[in-house]
């Protein structure tokens, strides 16, 4: 059975639905398996001719082996279907030009990526409570850059045996993602915005996650806090999935020859996308390198140059916000890895992190990560441009966060020559944060999200995705916004302890 362990060496070493359920390990570290699944290229080729829906369970079982088949199955059928998702094929590849192809993660209920994992998340969770006897109800608590915000509450919302806390930065996300937060129906959901920038957020939920003194007072009253962040293994496993399936996709329609290598190009902040796409490479997927792509908030892109993670730097509110961080949560995961599996170097890291605003890996870890990650970062002048030439050259709409990806690209070719074949891994429908990108196209000047929903539509073609049609008349249900000391006693309140 594969068996999970926490990164700083002092959780319990527990099978996948308890890591599943519990989210984060009792000593503050995050839950990763024992080893890596490897697949066979046989069974990589396997993967070509199925839809996503069996490339998913046959990718998920070796990680979730405690799950019975049937069990995933109906957690694979029930997240990814048509009902959900806009695209019969869940995550299309789009051919951009002769070495360039587009992933497009952004076909699910709220328009952004985050939705690969976050509907198939309740559903593992589910199980997982069944799976281990659970009784207590569960508390789902959140904090958002904007897109796990919304993915989150629609995949929990109403979700027996469940309730959901979601944290956002207030003025940190888009009009169009607030709105989505703030309308969200479900007897079960509650939504807070916070004074502060997304870190503060986190750093926040972090802290209540692991407060004794709640934890035991909520044990008393039946309740039991897990995540739907990143950090829990149940969100990061139905991650790497899609970069088996975009690989697949790429021999399928003949752009690349099977066994041949490809490049990734991650728009990220918190790392657990990009992570995704390593752990694949890990599994046996034939990945040359993993592009990192940063915008102005550029703590990645300086890590992996230097191997010094520095968070001591301004915070930047930028176009593309779901990547506003400079506290990246999964980059722990790496960093188990870069250290030969050593949780005590993991912990002090992270203890350098939390002191003294800073930590250094030293050369050896330096040069494993550079063997496989490049990180690059574009600035807000930058991405609008890109937005602009990419519509221009070849008539494609991206989003902020997929132009940074974009542009980062463009300067890793300058930079290294290499033309290796590569996906662009797209995150969010353009839509999602259409003031820019109007912007971009020089369109009409406005100040009212919804009015440029229409106007982008009509510029382009594209039709408003179903997620986001007539947000500005839905009936605001969480208008509270609190400070981050004040975090607790919200929670706290909203639980009725």
């Amino acid at each position: 059975m594969m068996l999970y362990e926490s990164t700083r060496g002092k959780g319990d070493v527990i099978p996948s639905a308890e890591a599943i359920k519990k989210g984060i390990a009792s000593d503050g570290g995050l839950y990763v398996p024992e080893g890596f699944v490897r697949l066979s290229m046989d069974e990589i080729k396997a993967l070509v001719p199925m839809s996503y829906q069996e490339r998913a369970k046959y990718i998920l079982r070796g990680y979730l082996d405690d799950f019975t088949q049937e069990e995933l199955a109906d957690c694979v059928d029930k997240a990814y279907n048509t009902r959900k998702f806009s695209s019969a094929d869940i995550a299309p590849v789009v051919l951009m030009n002769s070495s360039l192809n587009i992933l497009e993660l952004w076909h699910g209920p709220t328009c952004a990526f985050k939705d690969m994992a976050l509907q198939i998340l309740p559903h593992f969770l589910v199980k997982a409570m069944r799976k281990t006897g659970e009784k207590d109800e569960i508390v789902i608590l959140v904090a958002t850059s904007g897109d796990t915000g919304k993915a989150a509450l629609e995949g929990f919302a109403d979700v027996e045996g469940t309730r959901i806390i979601v944290f956002y930065p207030d003025g940190g996300v888009s009009e169009v993602q607030k709105r989505q937060m703030v309308t969200q129906e479900g007897g079960n959901v509650l939504v807070f915005g916070v004074e502060g920038n997304f870190d503060d957020t986190q750093t926040g939920v972090k802290q209540i996650f692991t407060d004794e003194s709640l934890i035991k007072v909520m044990a008393e009253k039946g309740l039991k806090f897990s995540s739907a962040n990143s950090i829990n293994w149940g969100r990061l496993v139905p991650q790497i999935v899609y970069y088996f399936s975009a690989y697949a996709d790429m021999v399928k329609q003949g752009r690349i020859s099977f066994g041949e290598k490809i490049n990734f190009v991650v728009p990220t902040g918190n790392f657990g996308n990009i992570l995704a796409g390593y752990y694949a490479m890990r599994m046996g997927l034939p990945v040359n390198r993993m592009v990192c792509a940063s915008n102005d908030n550029k703590v990645l892109t300086d890590f992996i140059h230097s191997g010094v993670y520095d968070r001591r730097r301004d915070f930047v509110r930028t176009i593309s916000p779901s990547m506003d961080i400079l506290i990246s949560s999964n980059l722990e995961r790496l960093l188990y890895e870069l250290s030969g599996r050593d949780p005590e170097r993991v912990s002090d890291w992270m203890a350098r992190l939390r002191n003294e605003g800073y930590y250094d890996i030293g050369p050896s870890a330096l040069r494993l990560l550079n063997e496989h990650f490049w990180g690059g970062w574009s600035s807000q002048e930058e991405t609008l441009k890109t937005i602009e030439c990419v519509y221009d050259e070849y008539g494609y709409v991206c989003d902020t966060h997929t132009a940074v990806g974009i542009d980062v690209y463009d300067k890793y070719v300058i930079t290294t020559g290499d033309l290796t074949p590569t996906v662009m891994v797209s995150t969010a429908s353009p839509f999602k944060f259409n003031a820019s990108v109007c912007k971009a196209l020089s369109m009409d000047d406005s100040d009212d999200e919804f009015e440029l929903l229409k106007k982008l539509s009509e510029k382009t073609g594209l039709p408003i995705p179903e997620g986001l049609k007539g947000l500005e008349d839905k009936p605001v249900r969480h208008g509270r916004v609190c400070r981050r000391d004040e975090m607790k006693n919200v929670v706290m309140e909203a639980l009725g302890l």
